[in-house]
């Protein structure tokens, strides 16, 4: 009996696929059972139009924009296109914010105008009750 001192042969080691199939069945198998399960789409709540015939009539607020011109070196003041001396705008903005829910005001300066009458004009807008003031430039539309 001889023995021999090492093997001649090559072996060659090859992966053992049999677990890795035997994984991919079961997710294959678990993700059949749970498709048809899962929800085809969400449930939404609709809003609904108020169910009473008698809807307000509400007509939008127009957007206050307080125009300070030059005419002959003295500012001119208009509120939406209606012409108004200095000491009358504070009390009719105030009327005007009083009744509205948007205190929103927008203020459009002459491009020869000094800045201190366009911050006079916020700083008024700001006393009559407007919760926000914005500038508007040439061209601009509210």
């Amino acid at each position: 009996m001889s023995m021999s001192a090492g093997s001649t042969h090559d072996s060659v080691s090859e992966i053992n696929v049999t677990p890795l199939i035997d994984v991919l069945l079961v997710l294959l198998i678990i993700f059949m059972v749970i498709v048809p399960v899962a929800p085809r789409g969400l449930e939404a709540l609709v809003p609904q139009a108020p169910k009473s015939s008698a809807a307000p009539e509400t007509t939008p607020e127009r957007t206050i924009v307080v125009q300070v011109l030059t005419s002959a070196g003295s500012p001119v003041y208009k509120i939406n296109d209606q012409s108004f001396a200095q000491s009358e705008l504070l009390p009719k903005l105030a009327a005007i914010f009083a009744t509205r829910q948007d205190k929103a005001m927008f203020v459009q300066g002459d491009k020869d105008l000094d800045y201190s009458r366009v911050a006079e004009m916020i700083d008024l807008g700001r006393q009559a009750g407007a919760d926000r003031i914005g500038l508007l430039t040439p061209g601009a539309r509210p």
